[in-house]
């Protein structure tokens, strides 16, 4: 009895399983179901696709002078000096060119690192745009000197740099010249400036206001190179006693669009030599100098040559003469000499008759 209620149950669970897996399939008279497509079963991506590569992008190419500047930035003297093969080659010879280069570098920090180095590209942003007030702008004194002592650590470069660092940390310490702005220019490494200016030689100090539009320029032989002097000069405006720059040529004058676009060569000219080898600019140089004297003293050859032709002809013409007027001479004397033979033979023939 319990074995068929069992079976019965069992009977009972498994009849609508079947009925959920098994299909009758179609029959005459029944609609026909339609398929979807294959592709639109699964729109999704596929789990291991690869994501679409994106097109190369082309390298921007170089023009040459930017290739040749970046071979010179790798090919400078201390990158060259201080590679392995260099230092292996020195030590050789018993050179230590580490120290030599440590030496020769140690001589561009020789300056007062708080006051700020005033350069070609950044002179627009430190003086000429500052921003202040219009009445810090009115009494703004820039006092500016200009040297090589990064090129020549000795001399009157270098003494000068030495009071006029001193003047400005007295200055800091007492603080009584706020509107007095201190700042230095390397002479070597700055040359639209000082070629706008007309400063050709250095050390020299500047006294700028007006936002670089008024300039007065001091030589070492018109200043007082003192700590102590140079800060008399700037508590009593002692500047004021000498006259701008007010020519032609100087900042706001009629012409000092002549200054700006010879700045701008030179600058030009200078930004290329400089990452030239030493030794091919005194090929170069000495190339030219030759192109130079050649084309300047073109016609003079012509005209030597001309001349020594004129003075070896005039010397010819001389001789000839000279030697006609000698036979002239001689045969006028061998006549001479002639008719006093004939005139004197006569005479010596009548004595003989007479005596007869």
């Amino acid at each position: 009895m319990r074995l068929l209620v069992v079976l019965s149950s069992l009977l009972l669970a498994c009849t609508p399983a079947a009925a959920q897996y098994f299909d009758e399939g179609w029959k005459p008279g029944m609609p026909v179901r339609d398929q979807p497509p294959a592709q639109q079963q699964y729109q999704g991506q596929q789990p291991f696709a690869s994501p679409p590569k994106a097109a190369p992008t082309q390298a921007k190419s170089k023009t040459p002078l930017e290739l040749y500047n970046q071979v010179a930035d790798k090919l400078t003297v201390e990158n060259v000096l201080g590679s392995g093969p260099a230092v292996a080659l020195f030590d050789k010879f018993g050179i230590n060119i580490t120290d030599k280069l440590a030496n020769a570098t140690k001589n561009l920090d020789v300056w007062d690192k708080r006051i700020p180095l005033i350069t070609d590209e950044n002179y627009e942003d430190i003086i000429v745009n500052e921003e202040m007030t219009e009445e810090e702008a009115r009494d703004r004194v820039w006092l500016l000197i200009i040297t090589v002592t990064a090129a020549q650590p000795n001399g009157i470069s270098q003494f000068a740099d030495q009071h006029f660092d001193d003047a400005f940390n007295q200055t800091l310490i007492a603080g009584d010249l706020p509107n007095v702005r201190w700042g230095r220019i390397d002479y070597i490494n700055v040359t639209y400036i000082t070629t706008k200016w007309g400063i050709w030689n250095a050390p020299n100090v500047v006294v700028l206001k007006d936002r670089g539009q008024t300039l007065r320029f001091y030589r070492p032989n018109q200043i007082r190179l003192r700590a102590e002097a140079l800060r008399e000069f700037l508590k009593n405006e002692l500047w004021q006693h000498t006259p701008p720059w007010n020519s032609a040529f100087a900042p706001g004058g009629k012409r000092e669009f002549v200054m700006h676009w010879i700045a701008v060569g030179f600058n030009e000219m200078y930004r290329i030599t400089r990452t030239l080898p030493r030794w091919l600019l005194y090929i170069i140089t000495g190339a030219i100098g030759s192109i130079v004297i050649q084309f300047l003293h073109r016609g003079e050859t012509k005209k030597l040559e001309e001349k020594a032709a004129r003075k070896a002809e005039a010397e010819l013409r001389a001789k000839e003469l000279a030697e006609k007027k000698a036979e002239e001479d001689k045969k006028a004397e061998e006549q001479k000499a002639g008719a006093s033979s004939a005139t004197a033979s006569p005479k010596k023939g009548k004595k003989k008759g007479g005596k007869k």
